[in-house]
């Protein structure tokens, strides 16, 4: 294990090791892991927590053991050294991109965990050793390369692919390709959270989707055939997803077909993340039938960004007719004015005429013989877009599938439950509503409007923390509550709080989970502190820890209630 690069603080009061860093002007230190003297001294300096902290334990009891989320905190915290870390990926020499709204951003990224590499052990455990049992791929064993169902030790169920090691026989080039892959983060997309490539095996890791894939949907259906507002949604998310992966300067998606759209526990269809890697040595671009391959491909072997809008219109001939129709003989349909003989049978009185000739329109222009004439990802997106009569409507609702609940804490407060539904919206105007009132009971706080003159420093810092925070520039939040951190002799929770939530809207989760950390230092009961810990780590894809911290603080929340009672 390398040395970490960032003081330590060890909170001792939960009985178990949790870390959080900071910054390392700051004299906070862990003194010791893994001791086996029969003391155990940690001390915090007044400048972190006042009065300072000391403990003696047994050394039975100083024995500390860093495992699951704690030792995979402590790697994305740059503690622990990753073989990505200096791996330079396809995508750093790429032009900025234009940044998002960051609720917007933030939106997409929900329930993403950082992209990081996993160890061939932690994988084979996932996967109960690779076993036929858990292969999710429609083929089966029979697939080049599999998919396997696995589940992670924080509980997170994962999708991992499984090639050959001559698919990829540069380690480091595989790596480095996944881990641009890794970057491109979208609602819309089936988003790529790891890798491996130890001795002969090359492994992706992907977010699970537990309802089966566009084909299985459309062409081997049990209940209902898919209905065709939600086949609209189809084509109109996975154009999103294209448009998404253009901007990050992705615009080539090898092999689009109904096999690589997969729809997730709410019912809303993703495109998944595999189609980004590059061509490996043995694979094709193309391993449908060569009569759904773009022109271009089979005259010299190469995906143009023109080819994903080709093999685009092959998924809305899909959609329309519910059957695989090779585009030569649909084009010769449309050609011939007989829309009719198209449409899938099944769909009668679902659709408008002119809706459904829209369509068949579009999917006409993608499959244009010469590239040039083929429409862009923004023109996809403005032809389908009209075209969706039910938004409203969930997805699992449209394909009468049932949506699997999550069972939480009996008694959660309103920030509790907007926590556990990743709602940061919902999050900052609790925090804005709430001030700074919990902090006034915190033992050897001091009032703000105690302070004197010598600190109005200080108290111009907070004002303009508070005044971004209220303004939702997260950003400027950040910069100015990190100087009040050092400007105090006393820390403040709620700053933690809100510096917490601040790094979260800034799709810094790690740091999130830090501040949320630190926050129960300086109160060791406060409900806030559990949740928005939860809140970070459901964010890191810890989804047994934050079940965790969820019921700590909903027990904490009733402790108070009935402390209030009493």
């Amino acid at each position: 294990m390398q040395p970490c690069s960032v003081p330590l603080l060890y909170d001792i009061r939960r009985g178990i090791n949790h870390y959080a860093c900071e910054d390392t002007h700051r004299n906070v230190y862990l003194v010791r892991i893994g001791a086996t003297s029969s003391q155990l001294s940690f001390s915090f300096s007044a400048t972190f927590c006042a009065p300072p902290l000391s403990c003696s334990s047994s050394s039975s009891a100083a024995a500390v053991a860093v495992i699951g989320w704690k030792s995979r905190f402590l790697e994305g915290m740059g503690c622990l050294q990753s073989k990505t870390s200096n791996v330079q990926t396809p995508e750093e020499d790429s032009p900025p991109v234009e940044k998002q709204d960051l609720e917007e951003k933030n939106g997409e990224q929900d329930r993403v965990p950082v992209f990081r590499e996993f160890s061939l052990d932690e994988l084979r455990t996932a996967t109960k050793g690779f076993s036929a049992e858990l292969i999710v791929s429609e083929s089966g064993e029979k697939a080049p390369n599999a998919v396997y169902r696995g589940k992670l030790d924080g509980g997170r169920v994962v999708a991992v692919k499984r090639f050959s090691r001559q698919s990829w026989p540069d380690a480091q080039q595989f790596v480095a390709e996944a881990a641009g892959v890794g970057k491109v983060r979208h609602k819309k997309l089936v988003n790529l959270i790891g890798c491996c490539a130890e001795g002969d095996e090359r492994l992706l890791i992907a977010e699970f989707m537990p309802n089966d894939t566009l084909s299985k949907h459309l062409f081997h259906w049990d209940k209902q055939p898919l209905p065709w507002e939600m086949r609209v949604r189809v084509a109109y998310y996975i154009a999103q997803a294209l448009d998404h992966c253009n901007t990050e300067n992705r615009k080539i998606y090898h092999d689009l077909n109904a096999y690589r759209v997969l729809f997730d526990e709410d019912g809303d269809p993703c495109l998944s993340s595999f189609g980004l890697m590059k061509n490996s040595r043995d694979g094709k671009s193309y391993s449908t039938n060569l009569a759904y391959t773009p022109p271009e491909f089979l005259r010299t072997g190469r995906v143009i960004p023109e080819s994903v809008i080709y093999s685009y219109g092959t998924v809305l001939l899909d959609l329309l007719s519910g059957k695989h129709i090779p585009p030569s003989h649909a084009l010769d349909l449309i050609r011939g004015k007989n829309v009719l003989m198209l449409m899938d049978s099944s769909l009668e009185g679902q659709y408008a005429n002119e809706d459904a000739t829209k369509l068949v329109e579009l999917a006409s222009k993608c499959l244009q013989f010469e590239a040039k004439d083929r429409p862009n990802t923004k023109f996809l997106l403005s032809a389908v877009e009209p075209l969706q009569k039910q938004k409203e409507v969930a997805s699992h609702v449209l394909m009468g599938i049932s949506k699997a609940t999550v069972v939480l804490p009996t008694m959660l407060s309103p920030l509790g439950k907007a926590c556990a539904r990743m709602d940061l919206a919902a999050v900052h105007d609790i925090l804005l509503k709430t001030g700074y009132k919990d902090d006034e009971g915190a033992e050897n706080e001091l009032s703000f409007q105690e302070w004197t003159q010598q600190v109005q420093e200080m108290l111009n810092t907070k004002k303009f923390g508070d005044i971004a925070f209220r303004d939702k520039d997260f950003k400027s939040a950040i910069e100015y509550y990190s100087k009040l951190v050092v400007m105090m002799s006393v820390p403040s929770a709620t700053v933690f709080a809100r510096r917490a939530l601040s790094y979260l809207m800034n799709g810094q989760p790690e740091l999130a989970l830090r501040d949320a950390m630190q926050a129960q230092v300086c109160m060791a009961e406060w409900p806030t502190a559990f949740y928005l810990q939860a809140l970070a780590l459901s964010k890191l894809g810890m989804e047994t820890d934050a079940q965790d911290m969820l019921n700590d603080g909903a027990a904490f929340e009733a402790k108070k209630q009935n402390n209030w009672r009493g």
